[in-house]
This record gives C-alpha cells, structure tokens and sequence, in this order.
C-alpha cells in the first residue's frame, strides 16, 4: 500500500499509526534514507492493501475510522486531497486494510507460474522482502530467491530438487506466507515472537530448485523439441511422469554435486532418465550450477532442503559435519517428530557438497509419508508437522 510524505511526517510516525514494526517500514523503502524524507515521496507500507470505500449516509470520517477500526490519520495519508466536510453519499475514497490471510494456496497443483504468481502479490503486500533469479532452468524459466531479514545468521532452505517432489515448494512457500503474517500482525507462531527472527536472520530461500522437472510432472512434456520426444522416450513412451525426479535433461538434480560425485555415478544409471542419473560430470546442469553459485556467494550459516519422502532428516555426511548438526536435528526432531538419521549410502546430494566444503550443518528433510508424489490430502498434516522445523532453523 502507498502513501506520501506529508509535512511533519516520518517513517517512527507510519509505524504508530499502522502498528507495525519501524524496521519492516525501512526495509520496505530501501531506496529512501528514513532521516531525509521529502514532501511528496512515495512510501510503501507493509501488510495492508487500500481497498475502495463508498461513503454512506450518516458517514464522516471519523465514523469510518470507527466502523474499520483504523486511526483517523490514516484515512487522510491514503485520500491527502480529500476534504472531510464535504463527503458525499456514494463517493469514493480509500481505506487500508490490514492483510491477515494468506495469499498463497498450496493445496493445489502448484506449478511454476502459481509460484511466480504468488511471490509477485507477497512482494506487493510485503515489500521488505527481495527477490531475484539465481539463474535458468534448461527451459529458460527463473529460479528465483526469496530474501528476508537483516541479521547476521544466513540461513537457507529450499525445496523442488526432485520433480514429482514438487509438494515440498508449496509447503515453503505458506510457511513464507505465515512468516510474513506474523511479522506485520505481531502475531506469534506456535507461541514464538517472529520478529526477533528477522532481526537476527537472513533467510534465503529458493522454493522450486527444478520447474522444468515440476511442470514436467505436474502437466507433462512441453511442446518444446527436442525435450519433448527425448522425455518421452527417456519414460519408456509412457506418458504418466509421476516417478520423474530429474530435470528436463534426464539428469538428477541431487547427484550433482562434487561430493564422492564418482561413487554415486558408479552404482546409478549411467544415461539421462526419470530418476538417479549424475549427469556426465558435477554442476553440468544450470539448476545445479545456480545452486551452487548461490552458496558460494551467500555463505550461509547453514541449509535445509526440503525433499519427500519418509519423515526422517539426513543431517551428516562422512563424519564431517561439526558437533551443532546433532544439537540441531534432535531439536528439528523434538518439533517435528521425524526421525533424525546420521548418514544414508548415497553421495553428491546438495547436503553433502555444503557440509563436505563448509563443514557447518546441513539437512536434508523429507517430508510426509508414502508414494512420490504425494496427495494433496496430505498437506495440511505435511505442513504442521513441518511448521516447527521451519521455525527451529530460524532460531537454532
């Protein structure tokens, strides 16, 4: 929601009459140095929407104010040419109106463009967060990033490795959703004042690491050639891609990494299909390359990624994980209920290359329980049991 500078006005001064947090107002206006604001400038406020208000009889604006239970300054900073003794019935002016629901519905097919969709509005409601494109899938689609927070712990989760694993970007994408809610509402999850979170974090997340394979999945091949008849081929002609984890090129995603990639490329296919095949060498896939890049800039503190299925979290690899990865998983496990597990013989995996190079915790998570994909009649169970470990990784 936009308003302008007044005389007098300030940023400490839109925080009162909004109630919401000064630095969720800096942050949404980052373009603008909060001691220097000029008359006439435009400034974003977090968490509201102006929505159309038709006067009616007997209204004044203080009977507004009243009736939507909003400050009386605040109808004058959305309608600043409005002159309050001459309203008339059926005129229309502007209110704002604090957003308390979600705009995301994950319990759907939630392909690339509900995605992008869905951070489009997030962006316009909560202009505090950034995003932008780590790179392109083989399609030419985006990847984007989601940031939020200042604070010095980097912390990153992703979801959407595997393709028929694509239920785990919905389930990030509400939990970003509820974040934001509970930053601009002041309102708790599960007990926990989120804003301290966001003044000691930095989350960066990337909901959908593999879209190709996702609307592969989702909606099957794309027209575009040669991706379509080698997809199809590469499904023995079938044309049901429910088991297809990998990206369009037949390459799995999470064995890509430079981590023992030679043993996990010795007991796995050694040509492009639906599921396990390590490429002809690490980080020859733009998806993996992008995550890659992403890390080596970001420095994070650690990771989580999001995988289904089994309700179980990977969090070493090859003894080399520092002593906090076990204090983390238990307390991942204690507010989750997934079982934590030290190691599993697979190499190459995203977890694997972070803790092999940085040698600082990563997980692996794997969400919910039976065939991938999973329904979407498990979501909302999927996400409350999620919920807590999303909240632990901010504030471990």
């Amino acid at each position: 929601m936009d308003i302008y500078v007044r005389r007098g006005d300030s940023f400490w001064y839109y925080s009162q009459v909004f109630n919401l947090p000064l630095q969720l107002i800096i942050d949404s206006n980052r373009n603008i140095n909060p001691q220097a604001v000029v008359i006439g400038q435009r400034i974003r406020i977090p968490g509201f929407v102006a929505v159309n208000y038709q006067i009616q009889p007997g209204d004044s604006l203080w009977v507004i104010s009243r009736k939507r239970n909003i400050p009386l300054d605040s109808l004058f900073l959305l309608n600043p040419t409005l002159n309050p003794n001459r309203l008339q019935v059926g005129q229309t002016i502007l209110v704002p109106q604090r957003v308390t629901w979600r705009v995301v519905n994950g319990k759907q097919n939630y392909e690339y463009d509900v995605m992008l969709n869905d951070l489009r509005n997030l962006m316009t409601i909560y202009p505090f967060i950034q995003s932008s494109s780590i790179g392109n899938s083989v399609l030419g689609r985006n990847i984007p990033e989601v940031l939020l927070g200042n604070g010095s712990k980097r912390v990153h989760y992703n979801g959407s490795f595997h393709a028929n694993e694509w239920i785990t970007t919905p389930v990030i994408m509400t939990f970003l959703n509820d974040y934001l809610l509970s930053l601009t509402n002041q309102t708790p999850i599960r007990g926990l004042n989120t804003f301290p979170l966001y003044q000691q974090s930095m989350l960066s997340i990337v909901p959908m690491v593999n879209p190709d394979g996702v609307n592969l999945v989702i909606n099957g091949p794309t027209e575009a050639e040669p991706y379509r008849s080698r997809v199809i081929e590469w499904n023995n002609d079938s044309m049901d891609f429910s088991g297809w984890k990998a990206n369009i090129n037949g390459v799995d995603l999470n064995d890509q990494f430079p981590a023992n990639w030679e043993a996990e490329r010795e007991r796995n296919p050694k040509t492009p299909g639906p599921r396990d095949y390590g490429g002809e060498a690490p980080l020859t896939e733009p998806e993996a390359i992008a995550m890659a890049d992403l890390t080596r800039r970001r420095d994070f503190a650690w990771i989580l990624a999001f995988h289904t299925q089994g309700r179980v979290i990977y969090w070493g690899y090859e003894n080399l994980e520092p002593p906090e990865s076990e204090i983390m998983v238990n307390e991942f496990a204690k507010v989750s209920g997934f079982t934590p597990e030290q190691t599993i013989e697979s190499y190459a995996g995203f977890k694997d290359w972070f803790i092999q190079d940085w040698r600082r915790p990563g997980f692996t998570v794997e969400l919910g329980s039976g065939v991938n994909p999973l329904p979407l009649s498990q979501f909302d169970e999927i996400y409350e049991e999620t919920l807590g470990i999303f909240l632990a990784g901010l504030y471990m």
